[in-house]
């Protein structure tokens, strides 16, 4: 296992010094994540993404679970065509994301909306489809997030889903999982067994990070 998690490590790492170089503001951005304890995706993880996104192209992208802007503003960065909505229900990460974003200069491209997304009126403040959309917020409502935003994503675009392993729970027997978080796991085991299962999406679970879902909509 100690081999296993140094030779994770050791990716990790050398993706990091291969990948660009990072301007201060996201240098800033990941500090203040692992200082405040603010999930951000790894630098595997999002390079990934990007990657995924590039081979993808999108144009309009939905963001699910902004945290404080950092996935937003490296999808702004990559794709400079792209306008982006983001949607955080945590008020102090949306007011921090906001800070951020305004830094970023990315203003004009990234929309960022505090609401809670199972609450949100879609009618309301989101009335264009998506060739992409991204699910990064609670882990145990992925599968209502998925049914509520799918609709929105056009056919040939993509879902993408982050944490689908969870740090391993998700390999752990439930009684191994801390008592706090068990539901959570179910949840989201369940979930990862209905999306590959349906008859209207191509789904890929990738082992890279702490497992992205790729979700093809099918052309009607």
């Amino acid at each position: 296992m100690i081999e296993e998690l140094a030779t994770i490590y050791n990716y990790e790492n050398y993706l990091a010094d291969l990948g660009k170089e990072k301007n201060s503001l996201l240098l800033e951005m990941e500090s203040y994540a692992k200082k405040n304890h603010v999930p951000i995706m790894g630098s595997q993880a999002i390079e990934t993404f990007i990657g995924l996104l590039s081979l993808q192209k999108p144009r309009c992208i939905l963001e699910i679970g902004s945290a404080i802007g950092y996935s937003a503003i490296r999808m702004a960065h990559a794709f400079p065509n792209a306008s982006i909505t983001t949607i955080e229900r945590d008020s102090e990460r949306f007011h921090k994301a906001v800070e951020y974003i305004e830094a970023s200069e990315m203003s004009q491209r990234i929309e960022i909306i505090e609401a809670d997304a199972l609450e949100l009126s879609i009618d309301t403040h989101l009335k264009k489809p998506y060739d992409a959309l991204f699910i990064d917020a609670a882990k145990g409502q992925y599968k209502r997030f998925f049914e509520k935003y799918s609709p929105l994503v056009i056919p040939g675009g993509v879902i993408y889903c982050d944490n689908m392993f969870m740090h391993g729970m998700v390999l752990q027997e439930d009684k191994d999982v801390p008592r706090r978080k068990r539901t959570m796991i179910r949840n989201l085991k369940e979930f990862t067994s209905w999306v590959m299962a349906h008859p209207s999406f191509d789904t890929f679970l990738l082992p890279v990070g702490d497992g992205i879902l790729i979700a093809i909509k099918k052309e009607a």
